[in-house]
């Protein structure tokens, strides 16, 4: 249907129709742009980057933040020109080669399937603490269970699913940085002014030097993955080039806002030593404040923040795969769509290896899913690059062929991408010379070679026929 011939000639830039549904939203594809990368990573993750940098954190995010705009940036340009299910994958090969397609759209399916145990895992410990009754392993089932059919039925309802987890994502984001502006301030009842004493106090802003802020940005980057989910449910929106364009435009400005702005309101209001090993900062803050059960309605945020992101992840992982099944690089049968334009074996493709994932977590989550984890850990920066790479080559080609498609530009072309691609190659060899990060850099490196190995074998084939 979408096979791409075996030869050099670069497939046309003008999009082909999707046969999928088109009851994506611009509320759904904006909220989806805010809710994606607003996850537990942030509520519990970011303690693990103050740890190591003091308040300079918020420069580690700045910088992080900084890097991710950038790439949504160049992927909202292309996707804004060329909008497709497989958005980076498609770009990819359409800029590099099939090869390119073919080994970041499986690279991102198999993160993505990956990261959904972790997700699912992590949302079962938590309602399982809330009713031990029911076994952790019956809570990721009844969890995938209502996600598969959530995402088998009408695009929409993903849609509204996604809107409403999102929506209460962003809600205890703008109440806790409420709350903490009014603390800062001594607006609130039994309290004064902070002013700068934990800014400047405690070995200063900087107390582990420019060191600890690179340890924060190597703690932090990862937290903004997830944003591309947006550009690829663009394609199943009324106007997919326009709404892709205004879902990026909002959602990377106010990601950076809420990260940076909540970081700023933790190490202004406790000294960055006072969050215990392991413990949200967040829930530090709240205690430090005097919200009651601040435990448990962090406890809440995350449990949601948990089955958004698996929500989102299914779907995001389920049109990958058919958008490489449209271009001939996955089984025919997945290209299956049901009258309401969903497809539905993609689905349960995705979900069928996602629980596998899963039940792996469950069984052996110190062996066999930690190398599976590890292999995964820094495809993300591969993706990235990928990303970077296509722009470069298309950018000049759609402003010598269809200059009008360019609706969204790339700041500062080419500078600012290559920009984005030295820093991406300094985030990685800092990994490499971290003890803790190696061997995610070490088996993501082995996975991606083993996939574009496969591709490369592939393309040779096709052209030796």
């Amino acid at each position: 249907m979408h096979d791409a011939p075996p030869t050099a000639t670069p497939p046309p830039l003008a999009p082909e129709p999707e046969p999928l549904s088109h009851g994506l939203k611009q509320r759904h594809l904006t909220m989806l742009g805010l809710g994606g990368v607003i996850g537990a990573g942030l509520f519990v993750g970011s303690g693990a980057g103050i740890a190591v940098a003091g308040p300079g954190i918020v420069l580690s995010y700045l910088i992080a933040g900084a890097l991710a705009m950038l790439i949504m940036r160049m992927l909202g340009e292309m996707s804004a020109a060329m909008p497709a299910s497989g958005a980076f994958s498609v770009h990819a090969e359409r800029a590099l080669g099939r090869w390119a397609g073919f080994s970041v759209g499986w690279l991102y399916w198999f993160l993505l399937v990956v990261v959904l145990a972790v997700e699912a895992t992590g949302a079962a410990r938590i309602a399982n603490g809330w009713v031990p009754g029911i076994a952790q392993w019956a809570w990721v089932l009844i969890f995938m269970v209502v996600f598969t059919a959530a995402n088998l039925a009408a695009v929409k309802n993903f849609g509204e699913f996604e809107f409403w987890f999102a929506g209460l994502k962003v809600g205890a984001i703008v109440l806790f940085l409420a709350l903490g502006v009014a603390a800062i301030a001594g607006w609130l009842p039994d309290t004064d002014p902070v002013g700068m004493a934990n800014l400047t106090g405690h070995g200063g802003f900087l107390p582990n030097g420019w060191d600890g802020v690179v340890s924060g940005v190597l703690a932090v980057v990862f937290a903004f993955g997830g944003l591309e989910v947006v550009t690829i449910a663009a394609a199943e929106s009324r106007d997919p080039a326009r709404n892709v364009a205004r879902a990026v435009r909002s959602a990377v400005w106010r990601i950076l806002f809420f990260y940076v702005g909540s970081m700023l309101v933790i190490v202004t209001l406790l000294p960055w030593t006072a969050p215990a090993p392991g413990q949200s900062p967040y829930v530090a803050v709240l205690d430090a404040i005097g919200v009651p059960s601040a435990g448990q309605i962090m406890n809440v945020v995350i449990f949601v923040a948990l089955l958004s992101a698996l929500n989102a992840n299914l779907y995001g992982s389920s049109r990958m795969v058919f958008s490489l099944a449209e271009r001939g690089e996955a089984p025919k049968g997945l290209l299956a769509v049901s009258g309401g334009g969903v497809p539905r074996r993609a689905v349960l493709a995705s979900v069928a290896f996602g629980f596998v994932s899963v039940l792996l977590n469950l069984k052996w989550p110190e062996s066999v899913f930690l190398y599976m984890l590890n292999a995964v850990g820094a495809v993300l920066l591969f993706v990235w690059s990928l990303i970077a790479v296509s722009q470069l080559r298309l950018r000049r080609r759609i402003e010598r062929e269809a200059p009008s498609l360019l609706t969204l530009r790339m700041w500062g072309f080419p500078w600012l991408t290559w920009a984005a691609l030295a820093a991406m190659a300094a985030v990685l060899v800092l990994m490499l010379l971290d003890e803790g990060s190696r061997p995610q850099v070490l088996w993501s490196g082995a996975a991606t070679g083993a996939v574009v190995a496969v591709a490369w074998v592939r393309e040779w084939r096709a052209r030796s026929v």
